[in-house]
């Protein structure tokens, strides 16, 4: 299995990251990949991107050195209501949205099933597109809870690389992840594997990723970045869906 596109990646804007775009997309072309998405954190993260960078994303070519440019954001929630943190004037603009949760942006991390809930109503967002790394023991989660509502809802799960770095801030998101990965390969839910680096030297690994989802049993079939045009066809899908 091996992916043609990473959907999950930082550049400088997002205040902890440490290349440019430029930087991101050679190494990308240098890779072999064909597709690049910039999301960058959004201003509720400390440190995070201005509402502005996102706007002005649309400055940035759909093309550089034969990798195509999706304009996103890794967004963040803020809210037990699952407010996100930046508005629809901007994320309608935007040409992928993850969601996810992180520390120190306003939601308070509380019980798996409450803290399911707010993923899950995150996700009758129209404009979210994924929710990235729910594995975390920080903000612990029922994976068959999430799984279903992600299978009736329409939208694809992250097994994200970073998580199981020796660096990761995020706890115990081996055993987390492999649990919603085995649903998701039982049940057939389509997954993306994304490296969420935060330097150019990361873009387009997901090794890590790739164990989970083998031992989880994901077939190649479900995971969408294996190919530009599946990731276009469910990008064009939740636009629609957003439309009816």
């Amino acid at each position: 299995m091996k992916i043609e596109a990473d959907l999950h990646v930082h550049t400088v804007a997002s205040g902890h990251a440490f290349s440019t775009v430029g930087e991101i997309i050679s190494e990308a072309a240098k890779k072999g990949l064909k597709m690049v998405a910039i999301t960058d954190h959004g201003p509720g993260l400390p440190g995070g991107a201005h509402p502005y960078h996102f706007w002005n994303l649309r400055i940035l070519p759909p093309e550089l050195n034969g990798v195509r440019i999706l304009k996103g954001i890794e967004a963040n929630i803020m809210n037990a209501d699952a407010d996100l943190d930046l508005g629809v004037d901007y994320l309608q603009n935007l040409e992928i949205v993850h969601v996810g949760f992180h520390p120190s942006c306003g939601y308070v991390s509380g019980s798996a099933k409450q803290n399911t809930s707010v993923l899950i109503k995150a996700m009758d967002n129209p404009f979210v597109d994924f929710v990235v790394h729910p594995g975390n023991a920080k903000f612990p989660i029922d994976p068959e809870a999430l799984v279903e509502a992600a299978l009736e809802k329409g939208v694809a799960l992250e097994i994200n690389n970073s998580s199981f770095l020796p660096t990761s801030s995020r706890e115990s998101a081996h055993d987390f992840d492999l649990s919603v990965a085995s649903l998701a390969a039982e049940k057939g839910l389509p997954v993306i594997l994304s490296s969420d680096a935060h330097l150019y030297t990361q873009v387009g690994v997901v090794d890590e990723a790739m164990k989970i989802a083998m031992d989880a049993g994901v077939k190649s079939e479900q995971v969408l970045n294996t190919s530009v045009s599946k990731v276009l066809d469910y990008l064009t899908k939740r636009r629609n869906q957003r439309l009816k």
